[in-house]
């Protein structure tokens, strides 16, 4: 059954898709400046939303983390024994990792160099998650790496790595975070293998989420540091709101590029609904004069562009979702999540921005064929 079949009850709106189709060229050209505009503005609206969850996903298991380094004013190189068993006092309910920095070059069996970040560390189970092997809670002798590094060296569970004289077997491979802040190797080592530095570099205070995390901040700022007096550094992510911000302007940002295509569409619209209500002027003239009110011309000219736009707009949201799927799956890795409401209001968003443009496109032409006066009409 046609479209026009279920128009039949309608009699301007079965009009309006008649007439569409007398030039039906001319009508396909318009109604494609449409599903380009709404591709636009949905993919990009997407594409927002694909980049906030993977920026909330990568930042995520981190925003519960407090760091703690030496300050400013502190007499020692580094965080020492003892006020890292006072952290563990302030934060008997969190899990306190104190950790110890270097770095150094690893070299392959091909001759393949790869520079990296070394970090001592006792409870890597707090810290580290693995694609591949075990991260211990006491981490007393092997090593884990970056799973990047572990594949550019070609290495594999077992192989042997040297630092500082002396080989560790890889025990496990670290995942690595997406795009961001996830550069560069890293080698995580038993404590031990860093014992000649003294103090520790930096403690992770596993807080478990951004709100406790902030709390905890606080607590820890409070107990050591006076106000002009910073014995340690005190730093965390808290609840990223910075970043949801940029990341909201960006999106708001691609939308508007996005929407500029469908007023370009729009402006098509307005220039085949002008040329369509001249061309039919002395059609339009014999209506009114044979009792057609203006109302029900304007209807009929007005349905012509909401068919316009909400074929167009059901075309482009197809061809939105389909992108859609791709992007997610390149940035995120999950094609499925373009389903969620965060993304997927987008398609909705641009269907109805299509209809509205184009029943807005169609109002002047509408207002000019319905208040054309039947003489003058027909005299043309």
């Amino acid at each position: 059954m046609s479209i026009a079949d279920y128009l039949w009850r309608y009699p301007s709106a079965l009009m309006a898709w008649r007439n569409l189709g007398r030039n039906r060229t001319r009508t396909v050209l318009a109604a494609l400046g449409i599903v380009i505009g709404v591709i636009s503005i949905a993919s990009l609206g997407m594409a927002g939303a694909a980049l906030q969850q993977q920026a909330t996903s990568d930042l995520g298991s981190i925003g519960g983390d407090v760091t703690v380094a030496s300050g400013a004013d502190s007499a020692s190189d580094g965080v020492t024994r003892a006020q890292v068993e006072t952290l563990r006092d302030i934060v008997s309910d969190a899990e306190v990792v104190p950790q110890k920095s270097n770095s150094t070059t690893l070299t392959a069996r091909n001759g393949e160099e790869a520079r990296m970040s070394v970090t001592g560390v006792t409870n890597a189970a707090a810290l580290y998650n693995l694609t591949n092997g075990d991260a211990p809670s006491r981490l007393a002798s092997g090593a884990l790496i970056s799973n990047g590094t572990a594949e550019t060296l070609d290495l594999e569970l077992g192989d042997p790595v040297e630092y500082d004289g002396q080989i560790y077997r890889i025990s496990g491979f670290l995942e690595e975070s997406g795009g961001f802040g996830g550069g560069g190797g890293q080698l995580v080592l038993p404590m031990s293998a860093l014992s000649e530095q003294d103090g520790y570099d930096t403690v992770t205070v596993v807080a478990g989420n951004s709100d406790a995390a902030t709390a905890l901040a606080d607590v820890i700022d409070s107990q050591f540091n006076e106000e002009d007096d910073e014995e340690l550094r005190v730093s965390t992510f808290g609840s990223l709101d910075s970043l949801e911000t940029f990341l909201n302007t960006l999106n708001y940002a691609l939308l508007a590029i996005g929407a500029i295509s469908l007023v370009v569409a729009s402006v098509a619209i307005l220039n085949v609904m002008l040329m369509s209500t001249v061309e039919r002027r002395g059609e339009i003239g014999v209506l009114r004069a044979v009792g057609i009110r203006r109302g029900e011309v304007l209807r009929m000219i007005l349905t012509e562009a909401a068919l316009m736009g909400a074929v167009g707009g059901l075309i482009g949201a197809l061809g939105s979702l389909l992108v859609g799927l791709v992007m997610f799956q390149l940035l995120t890795g999950d094609a499925m999540a373009v389903f969620n409401w965060s993304s997927s209001q987008y398609l909705l968003f641009g269907f109805a921005f299509a209809v509205v443009a184009s029943v807005l496109s169609g109002v002047y032409p509408a207002w000019k064929a319905a208040n054309d006066r039947p003489v003058d009409a027909l005299r043309s």
